[in-house]
């Protein structure tokens, strides 16, 4: 993988870990619900796979929106492919250990 796509990768996470569910003080990134993030060889564009922490959330085309918005911001991404996905079904194990503390799970 080039560095150009490294730094996308990287700088994709950041704007991930910027986006919360209103409900819950932990950013989507943290929380596990990214299941996929992939760019095209030539960088410009993305694919990210993400789930919801409940089918039934209701904050889901706020946070859907949110994703949509700041991932299309990011340089040199021309086309944003942003799908919600529901297998695997999200669990709390999927949380970074940062995020478990803050939530009190560890």
């Amino acid at each position: 993988m080039s560095d150009d796509i490294l730094q996308k990768q990287e700088r994709v996470i950041e704007v991930l870990r910027t986006v919360f569910d209103p409900e819950i003080p932990v950013n989507i990134y943290d929380l596990g619900l990214i299941y996929r993030i992939e760019l095209s060889d030539d960088g410009k564009e993305l694919a990210v796979d993400m789930t919801l922490t409940a089918p039934n959330c209701p904050a889901a085309d706020f946070i859907m929106e949110d994703v949509r918005q700041k991932l299309e911001t990011i340089d040199g991404i021309a086309k944003v492919d942003l799908q919600l996905v529901f297998e695997p079904e999200w669990t709390k194990e999927m949380m970074s250990d940062e995020a478990k503390v803050e939530l009190g799970f560890m």
